[in-house]
């Protein structure tokens, strides 16, 4: 009797798709396209349910150095046959991955609310850097103050960019950043009558974490428009 493979259904986690053994479309190939492609910013637009935020999982998972090597998630897949050129990448990078989809709020206090949730989850994924005893004081009191709602509007506009800063100062390495569902906020804030102060709120970020960042080596946005 033939085996047939699980279809994982609502899963968005690369790691527990290959784990499970389940069943998986091998779209690695976006891989190599990023690493060939010398464009700093990339945006994939598709429809709901088209595996965006799969694919971002797979992104984060190839390029994020981890204690534990996650190269083992590849094999077989199209990418482990595309040559050292490119898996020589895998696990070599600092990752910063935020998802928008949690904005769609009734006004712009909690759409920034749960913006700056986001980013409170993703320093504490990093607080490694910041737990450093290398790390100057005023670093260890700005982690302190975003990860405790303390921290100024300000410095949470700014705060993917001075995140990627201090990944850099630790590891010498550009960083990764990944951002999916961004038009959630922007969709919402448009029926819900707040769609300028989004739009300033969204403009600040991606300014200092995608157009002016130093330290980004490539970065990568889903959404639906």
């Amino acid at each position: 009797m033939a085996q047939y493979k699980p279809i994982p259904f609502g899963v968005e986690d690369f790691k527990v798709v290959i784990d499970k053994g389940s069943y998986y479309v091998d779209k690695t190939n976006m891989i190599w396209e990023l690493l060939d492609d010398n464009a700093m910013v990339h945006l994939f637009t598709r429809p709901r349910r088209f595996g965006k935020t799969l694919n971002m999982s797979m992104l984060q998972r190839f390029f994020e150095k981890k204690d534990k090597n996650n190269a083992y998630l590849f094999d077989g897949l199209n990418i482990s046959q595309a040559g050292e050129k490119y898996m020589q990448h895998q696990g070599q990078f600092s990752v910063i991955s935020l998802s928008l989809k949690s904005m769609k709020q009734r006004n712009y206090a909690e759409a920034f609310g749960c913006f700056k949730d986001v980013l409170q989850k993703e320093f504490w994924q990093h607080r490694d850097v910041f737990e450093s005893d290398t790390i100057l004081p005023k670093y260890k009191k700005l982690f302190s103050s975003i990860c405790n709602d303390k921290a100024p509007d300000s410095e949470y506009k700014t705060a993917i960019r001075t995140l990627s800063d201090r990944l850099y100062a630790a590891y010498q390495k550009k960083v990764i950043i990944l951002i999916d569902e961004y038009d959630v906020p922007l969709k919402a804030s448009h029926f819900r009558g707040f769609y300028d102060e989004m739009v300033d709120l969204i403009h600040s970020v991606f300014e200092s974490a995608l157009k002016t960042n130093p330290y980004l080596e490539f970065g990568v946005l889903t959404g639906c428009l």
